[in-house]
């Protein structure tokens, strides 16, 4: 009886060895997968979407964890998720940049007309014998400062541009238009009227 029990258990152990290692090829395959689907999404990534790329790391170094410690099939199952995972990691990291690109577009296409206009009106103010009503010396003084203040910051995003670090440079870009607009109240100047909205894509014909 013993010597049956000890057989059945390892026939048992046989199968579930067998099993295991069952997985362990397409387990390698699918890690492999992911580790080369990251790879190449990871320098869009980097700059668009690092979180998202940190995480995929995080679950690629546990699955191969796994797979490092026999348990084949947990390593299957997560590099097999991991794999979607990294399609939507490449995904994500181009939705950014389209939207980062898009806004970098539009600003560049309206802020430097703003910060002309307010460039020649404060060259004006300045070179005035006699200031408008409503202008004073101390408020001159605040539009020169701001107006520096946005030039120098439009020049930064602009060589963040340019040199292909479109995250920072929409960074550096940040609520330029609202400052713009207040130095623009601020010398007597009407803000520019804000874009139309974009109107609804229309419903496909029945």
């Amino acid at each position: 009886m013993k010597k049956t029990l000890a057989l059945v258990a390892c026939a048992l152990l046989a199968v579930g060895l067998a099993a295991c290692n069952a997985d362990k090829g397409p387990a390698d395959m699918a890690i492999k997968a992911a580790d080369e689907a990251i790879t190449a999404a990871a320098p869009e990534a980097e700059k668009f979407v690092p979180d998202q790329l940190t995480a995929c790391k995080d679950a690629l170094t546990a699955a191969k964890d796994q797979f490092a410690k026999g348990d084949y099939k947990g390593a299957l199952a997560a590099a097999t998720e991991l794999g979607t995972k990294a399609k939507d990691l490449a995904t994500a990291a181009a939705a950014k940049k389209d939207e980062l690109t898009k806004a970098w577009t539009d600003l560049s296409g309206s802020f430097p007309q703003m910060l002309g206009a307010i460039t020649t009106k404060v060259a004006e103010l300045g070179s005035a014998r006699k200031l408008p009503k409503g202008m004073d010396a101390a408020k001159l003084t605040q539009a020169k400062e701001g107006l520096a203040g946005l030039t120098k910051s439009w020049e930064e995003a602009s060589a963040a541009f340019t040199g292909g670090n479109l995250v920072d440079a929409m960074a550096k870009a940040g609520g330029l238009k609202e400052k713009a607009t207040e130095i623009m109240g601020l010398v007597g100047m009407e803000p520019p009227a804000p874009a139309p909205a974009e109107a609804p894509a229309a419903a496909p014909a029945k």
